[in-house]
C-alpha cells in the first residue's frame, strides 16, 4: 500500500506519524497545488489531505486510489459525486477537537473581557512602577457570572462551551441554525432574541446556506453595545466588512475570531484596519490545533485506514 500525504504541514511537524509506516510506503509533501496533487497522487492507494481539492482534475489519473482521508471535519473540498462514480471511499474526522476549541473560545473571551492587552502593556511600559495606587482602574470589566451567553450552533463544541459557561454562572441561550437541534438542558430562542439579550455571542456552527453571511450589518445592529462576539465556526458566517463597521462605530464592544472568509488572511480584509487589540483579536485558525487534538486526529485517521 502507498499512502501519500499531500499537505502534511497542515497538521504540524511535531505529530508522530510513524504508525502509518507499518501499513506500507509513506510519502509526505508539505503542501500541494492541484496540479502537483495530480502528479503526486498518481500511484497512491490512500491520500491523506486537509485542504487539497479532490476532484477529477486532481485524482483523474490516480488509478490505484481506494481511499481519501480528510484530516478535518469539513469535506466541502471533496467532489463526492466523482468519488462515488469511481468507487473511491472517503473518511473525515469529527469530535477530535471539542476540548481544544472550547478552551480557545474562553481564551479569546477573557483576553477581551478583562482588557488583558491593555493591562499587559500598562505593566510592561513601566507605568505601574511606583504608581500611586496598587490597583489601576482605567479599563473596567465585569465578571462573567450572571451574564447571558448566546450560542449559535449547539453541536458538540457549542454544547461544551455552554457547559463551561454554565459553571461560570452564565445564563446560556442558543439558536439552532438548522432548526432541528433541540437541547433540553438549555433555552432555545430565535435569532433576534439571542442577539438582543446576549452579553457574549459565540458561533460554533458549520457553514451552510442557512449560516453563510448570518452575522451581517442587521445582526450586529441588534446586539448590545457592550457585547463581545466570538467566531470559532467558519469565516463566511460573518460579513467581515459589517463586523469592521460595527466595531468602529461602537455597535458592539469587541470581537474575537479564529476563522476568516479567506485563510490565510487576505490583504483586502477590512478587519486589517482595526489595530486596537482591546476591540479585536484574530488568531490564525488555531483553536482546533492543540497537540492533543492533532495527535488524536491522526490516530483516528490511522485507525480508519487500518479498518478500511
Amino acid at each position: 500500500m502507498k499512502i501519500v500525504f499531500l499537505d502534511a504541514k497542515s497538521i504540524g511537524e511535531d505529530i508522530d506519524l510513524s504508525g502509518y509506516e507499518a501499513l506500507g510506503e509513506v510519502v509526505k509533501y508539505d503542501f500541494s497545488t492541484p496540479v502537483q496533487a495530480a502528479e503526486r497522487g498518481k500511484d497512491a492507494d490512500v491520500l491523506v489531505i486537509n485542504k487539497v481539492p479532490i476532484n477529477q482534475q486532481t485524482i483523474g489519473e490516480a488509478k490505484n486510489l481506494k481511499l481519501v482521508c480528510v484530516t478535518a471535519t469539513g469535506t466541502n473540498n471533496l467532489d463526492k459525486e466523482y468519488l462515488e462514480q469511481r468507487g473511491i471511499a472517503w473518511r473525515n474526522v469529527a469530535g477530535y477537537s471539542t476540548e481544544s476549541v472550547a478552551q480557545h473560545t474562553f481564551a479569546m473571551l477573557f483576553y477581551l473581557l478583562e482588557h488583558l492587552p491593555y493591562y499587559d502593556e500598562y505593566v510592561k511600559s513601566e507605568k505601574y512602577i511606583e504608581d500611586r495606587l496598587f490597583t489601576h482602574f482605567d479599563r473596567k470589566f465585569s465578571q462573567l457570572n450572571k451574564m447571558t451567553w448566546g450560542i449559535i450552533g449547539l453541536g458538540a463544541i457549542g454544547r461544551r462551551v455552554a457547559d463551561i459557561a454554565k459553571f461560570f454562572g452564565c445564563r446560556v441561550i442558543y439558536y439552532s441554525t438548522s432548526g432541528k437541534n433541540s437541547q433540553p438542558d438549555y433555552e432555545q430562542v430565535d435569532f433576534d432574541t439571542l442577539l438582543s439579550e446576549s452579553d457574549i455571542v459565540s458561533v460554533h456552527a458549520p457553514l451552510t446556506p442557512q449560516t453563510e453571511n448570518l452575522m451581517d450589518k442587521a445582526a450586529f445592529s441588534k446586539m448590545k453595545s457592550s457585547a463581545i462576539f466570538l467566531n470559532v465556526g467558519r469565516g463566511p458566517i460573518v460579513v467581515e466588512a459589517d463586523l469592521a463597521d460595527a466595531l468602529e462605530q461602537g455597535e458592539i464592544a469587541a470581537a474575537g475570531l479564529d476563522v476568516l472568509c479567506v485563510e490565510p488572511m487576505s490583504s483586502e480584509n477590512p478587519l486589517k484596519r482595526i489595530k486596537d487589540s482591546d476591540k479585536l483579536l484574530i488568531t490564525p485558525h488555531i483553536a482546533w490545533a492543540s497537540v492533543e487534538a492533532r495527535t488524536r486526529l491522526m490516530e483516528i485517521i490511522l485507525e480508519q485506514i487500518k479498518e478500511f
